[in-house]
């Protein structure tokens, strides 16, 4: 099978291309390298079977080619992580869709039929309340300052887009809600929660708290989220609507920065930043996101293999091998 990969030299990108090589396939990467990082796909590099193309999407002129090549697409080329999201709001929705439209317009006009999954984000549940979040609940989002609705809207814009595609143009088009991905090659410099915290740990510095840490999040394994992709991706009883791809496992954020510290070992202080000093005045944050994933446990037995407690002890050890002079993975 042949893969395109649009976002292909990032954090889940990169692991998406390493899981459909280890299957077998022949995969074509394409990224800005604006979050994405060469350095993740360095080891793919050596294998005939992978491809790799600096290139923003919106003026890319191998796009034609990739296209009419691929047997599955996977998009997920956006502006991401919150503080890029908050700098950039213009930068968010000319990528995020502008990039979107333009990939599925030469899908439309190659006349090809490739198995296409758009990459969403919990961030469309906006300001919605709820003990779980399905998608069937109904969407609050409230214009305010600042990137966060922006973005949100950004991506539901993408899974309206997606939705569009497949009703009037027969595009086989699955939608993952991703929520909270963490794992290896996850970078702290966009604002990333779990690569900070076990940095500051490695470091013995004290874990910094956006707030007071009460706010929740469910966290899952970027090889989780990609195994979870590739098991939505073509997927007949998936196809033509929004599928939550996440962890149901709940942890409040002070709680996260305390499992860091105690699987490390670290004598790191907890320190508290103020949203506002951290992200702005204007910045408001969403108090819960723990995800239903019913529907997509139903489309595809998808189950997670990692725990957090797992995870943080894998980033712990890869930390502690080597940080970057910017503090990054290695």
């Amino acid at each position: 099978m042949n893969i395109l990969i649009t976002g292909g030299a990032g954090f889940i990108g990169s692991h998406l291309a390493e899981l459909h090589l280890n299957n077998g396939d022949s995969v074509f990467a394409v990224d800005d390298l604006s979050t994405g990082r060469r350095s993740n796909i360095e080891e793919l590099l050596d294998s005939g079977d992978f491809r790799f193309e600096a290139a923003d999407l919106l003026d890319w002129d191998g796009l034609e080619e990739a296209v009419a090549e691929a047997d599955r697409i996977y998009h997920l080329a956006a502006v991401v992580g919150m503080f890029r999201v908050l700098d950039e709001p213009v930068e968010v929705m000319r990528v995020n869709v502008g990039g979107t439209e333009v990939l599925l317009e030469e899908v439309v006009r190659s006349g090809d039929t490739p198995e296409i999954l758009i990459a969403s984000s919990s961030s469309v549940y906006g300001k919605t309340h709820g003990v779980v979040l399905d998608e069937e609940v109904e969407l609050v989002f409230t214009p305010e300052a600042g990137g966060l609705t922006t973005y949100a809207l950004s991506k539901l814009a993408n899974e309206l887009q997606a939705i569009a595609y497949h009703r009037e143009h027969g595009l086989g088009i699955s939608i993952a809600r991703l929520f909270n991905t963490v794992g290896p090659r996850q970078a702290g410099t966009y604002g990333y929660v779990l690569p900070r915290f076990v940095s500051q740990a490695v470091k013995g510095e004290p874990l910094t708290v956006f707030g007071d840490g009460t706010q929740t999040r469910s966290f899952c394994d970027v090889r989780d989220t990609a195994k979870a992709l590739e098991l939505l991706a073509g997927n007949g009883n998936a196809i033509g609507k929004p599928i939550n791809v996440g962890n149901t496992r709940e942890i409040p954020i002070i709680d996260l920065a305390r499992l860091v510290i105690e699987r490390s070992g670290s004598s790191s202080d907890i320190e508290f930043i103020p949203y506002g000093e951290a992200y702005g005045e204007s910045f408001r944050t969403i108090g819960q996101r723990r995800p239903v994933i019913t529907r997509l446990v139903e489309a595809t037995g998808f189950q997670p293999k990692w725990s957090l407690e797992q995870t943080i002890d894998d980033l712990l050890e890869r930390q502690s091998a080597g940080v970057s002079s910017k503090g990054e993975w290695v």
